[in-house]
């Protein structure tokens, strides 16, 4: 299986009630597998030919989805794919990290149209939302105004808990304070109509990897996000799992040792504020790690133990999740630029060969594709999904 292989989508019901979750069905089989023949969209949907011409009819008039040219040479009617409309529908989406921040808006095939890109020393509640309400405005006017209407509304990806970290990042104390019990869709409302989302970051970064990303080719699999903080995600029979108070996956929470042998979290030992420390301790300036483009060469004397060490403390933690959950994958993905990414990943798959496996199948241990936009984009997949995709695992086969 390579990283372009999907899996299907199935489940579709031919009952008048139902003709939005059809709809929907319809509409996550074309962004899952591209542009298709309505025949095809009726194989793998298991609705009647007439019921998929009928919703297709509709999506059609709504500006949903596009004909493209009749597949001419075979016997019978030439055949039409039909695909999403980019233009269709249009999500904004906000990541909000211990660094930096990241305001976005994506169209339906999830391909920005405008990305604003602002850092600090921390995150402030009043910076953000200034940031928010400014940048709203600046994506809005790159759009067309015909489309300025189809604005699905805001995604949020913030980190669970922001506050309890201020020494971790180089905070001054209280200082994250503001954002205990921070009313995100109150304080929007204050400036924009936009209905508002809020995921936990990671989980945001996940859904991305999921869906626009190597996700796709895979039917459960752990995620791991390297950021500022590492963190991770967990996807199920098709399905990004957020847990029943919307914290699964923290995989920086799991528990291992630092370097001096006491107990520590993995959030100690491989993420990002790890080597920006080190950075600085050597003479770099830390802030090329959080700055776009990036650029992280003329920095190898750190980044290259700093991936060792990392490297080793992902193999035992895939070790660890996989003991819990018979993963097929454990996915790699993070804040950097590719080729780091990809040093990281050969250096997983060499530790889990010294890690103790007696009792578990190993996954594989792929990197992901969506890099270091995966939370703004997760963010901004908040919207289209709540009103035009399906993300469950009902509509999904193995085959």
């Amino acid at each position: 299986m390579n990283g372009s292989e999907v899996r299907s989508l199935a489940g579709g019901a031919n009952q008048r009630g139902l003709r939005d979750h059809n709809e929907r069905l319809l509409l996550s089989l074309m962004q899952r597998h591209g542009p298709m023949p309505g025949s095809d969209l009726a194989r793998l949907s298991g609705l009647s030919p007439q019921t998929v011409s009928v919703i297709l009819r509709r999506l059609d008039e709504d500006g949903m989805v596009l004909r493209g040219t009749p597949q001419r040479g075979r016997v019978g009617k030439p055949r039409v794919p039909v695909g999403l409309d980019p233009d269709g529908a249009f999500s904004i989406g906000l990541k909000i990290g211990r660094r930096s921040a990241d305001l976005l808006i994506v169209d339906l095939l999830g391909q920005p149209r405008g990305q604003l890109h602002d850092t600090y020393r921390y995150p402030d509640p009043a910076g953000i939302m200034r940031f928010l309400e400014a940048g709203i405005e600046d994506l809005l006017a790159r759009l067309p105004a015909r489309l300025r209407d189809r604005v699905a509304g805001i995604g949020v990806a913030r980190p669970h808990e922001l506050w309890i970290w201020p020494e971790t990042i180089g905070a001054p104390p209280a200082a994250l304070d503001g954002w205990r019990g921070f009313d995100f869709a109150a304080e929007i409302g204050r400036f924009s109509a936009f209905p508002v989302f809020v995921d936990n970051d990671t989980t945001a970064a996940c859904r991305a990897e999921h869906v626009y990303g190597r996700g796709r080719a895979f039917r459960d699999y752990a995620y791991f996000f390297v950021g500022s903080f590492i963190g991770g995600g967990v996807v199920l029979n098709h399905s990004v799992f957020e847990g029943a108070r919307g914290n699964a996956g923290a995989m920086g929470s799991l528990p291992t040792r630092d370097a001096a042998g006491r107990p520590a979290q993995l959030i100690d030992t491989a993420s990002l504020h790890m080597l920006e420390r080190r950075l600085e301790a050597a003479g770099h300036d830390p802030a090329r790690l959080w700055s776009l483009p990036q650029d992280w060469s003329g920095m190898s004397d750190v980044i290259e133990p700093w991936l060792d060490e990392a490297g080793e403390e992902l193999a035992r933690a895939a070790a660890t999740v996989c003991a819990v959950i018979d993963f097929e994958a454990v996915l790699i993905d993070g804040g950097f630029p590719e080729q780091v990414r990809a040093s990281l990943v050969e250096r997983v798959r060499a530790g889990l060969d010294r890690v103790d496996l007696r009792g578990l199948i190993p996954p594989r241990i792929e990197a992901g594709a969506v890099g270091g936009n995966a939370r703004g984009l997760g963010a901004a997949c908040a919207p289209i999904f709540a009103q035009f995709l399906l993300n469950t695992h009902s509509g999904f086969t193995t085959g």
